[in-house]
């Protein structure tokens, strides 16, 4: 059969790519971000016991009440903005499904969206699916930090939306106060909507604060947020996650929802209220993950790679400049098969494939795996 696609130009994404190939080379996955770890043993006895107790159905389309109620008072007690849990949080099949469903809703054929790369995959394809048109501005090592005067001169009578991602994946960079009023003041005066990927808002480090779009209520009453249970509560196979977004903006990004998902599963929804409502759930993730991280970099003291700063998210990007000439995923790819060691190339993450050489390995595991990992990477 002749198809005319509309992304004729992707193919498999990177992290199954490497993934695969790790598998079949047996060497050790530091490539896709998921933990390696156990989900709290009560988290999942929350689960079985509303299974058991028949909680098995479709849930309300937005999201149960209850939980959408916890995120709320969560999000008063975090960022001191009151939302309205009814009318202002949607519950989705994790984050990628919450940033389509708001593209899907809001962005019109013609419109242009603007996107920091190294940027998550699935934003520009969302995008174009959609007819919009993506407007890529890159981002670079060591400090990932945004142009602002480049941004403006970027915007145009067609410009819709806005991406940002904090913390940064894969970059670790997080925005700064500065960088959200800018942002604010960009979007008031140019009429735009912020979509902003905070799904890693609580693995932030080094006494640094996650500087949301929910703490400035101008930028607030024109922004989406993303949010995601499982990288919060290490549980990415379950997809859940929310947007929050005025009511006028979740309206529209629910008839959207409606018809990709419908709803998301029942019994881990109810279970997940329960564990939001206990602070202590979530409150210490930041130390738990620096932890991690700081545990991976004593691992690696002594090679040739050279880490770059890494505030928040769980990945950590080693430059290899001056250790080899290949590029970062001939780099990615000789690495896993002859070290045994499967990390991303971030070119990966640049619509122009970018090639700063840098690699991107997840930290998220016990630390015997990161103890393994550093005893490979010195051999390099």
């Amino acid at each position: 059969m002749k198809i005319s696609s509309r992304l004729p130009e992707i193919s498999t994404s990177i992290f199954s790519v490497m993934s695969k190939m790790a598998l079949e080379h047996h060497a050790l996955n530091l490539s896709q971000g998921f933990p390696d770890f156990s989900v709290s043993g009560k988290l999942i006895d929350l689960i079985y016991q509303k299974m058991k107790e028949g909680h098995n159905q479709y849930a309300p389309m937005p999201g149960l009440p209850a939980l959408r109620k916890t995120i709320s008072e969560v999000i008063f007690k975090t960022y001191q903005r009151e939302i309205n849990a009814e009318t202002e949080i949607t519950i989705t099949a994790g984050g990628t499904e919450a940033i389509f469903s708001s593209i899907a809703a809001l962005i019109k054929p013609g419109d242009e969206v603007l996107l920091f790369d190294p940027s998550y995959d699935s934003y520009d394809p969302a995008i174009r699916l959609n007819g919009g048109l993506p407007v890529h501005l890159n981002l670079l090592p060591p400090h990932f930090a945004i142009d602002w005067d480049e941004v403006k001169k970027k915007i145009t009578s067609h410009t819709r939306m806005i991406m940002v991602n904090t913390p940064h994946n894969p970059a670790g960079s997080v925005l700064c106060s500065a960088d959200l009023k800018i942002l604010q003041e960009l979007a008031e005066e140019h009429n735009l909507i912020v979509l902003s990927d905070e799904v890693y808002e609580r693995i932030i480090f080094d006494n640094q604060i996650h500087e949301s779009v929910l703490k400035y209520p101008d930028l607030a009453n024109r922004s989406i947020a993303i949010f995601s249970f499982g990288k919060t509560f290490h549980a990415t196979g379950w997809k859940v996650g929310y947007a929050v977004a005025p009511e006028v903006l979740s309206n529209e990004i629910r008839k959207a929802h409606q018809f990709i998902t419908f709803s998301v599963n029942t019994p881990v929804q109810m279970a997940l209220a329960d564990f939001m409502a206990d602070p202590e759930n979530y409150l210490h993730l930041c130390h738990f993950y620096q932890q991690k991280r700081d545990f991976f970099l004593y691992q690696i003291k002594g090679t040739s790679l050279k880490p770059l700063p890494c505030h928040g998210s769980y990945f950590q990007l080693l430059s290899y400049e001056g250790v080899s000439q290949k590029n970062d995923m001939d780099m990615a790819q000789w690495m896993t098969k002859e070290m045994k060691l499967a990390p991303i190339p971030v070119s990966a993450f640049y619509k122009d494939q970018t090639d700063p050489k840098l690699l991107r390995f997840c930290f998220a595991k016990n630390e015997d795996t990161l103890q393994k990992a550093g005893e490979i990477l010195k051999r390099i």
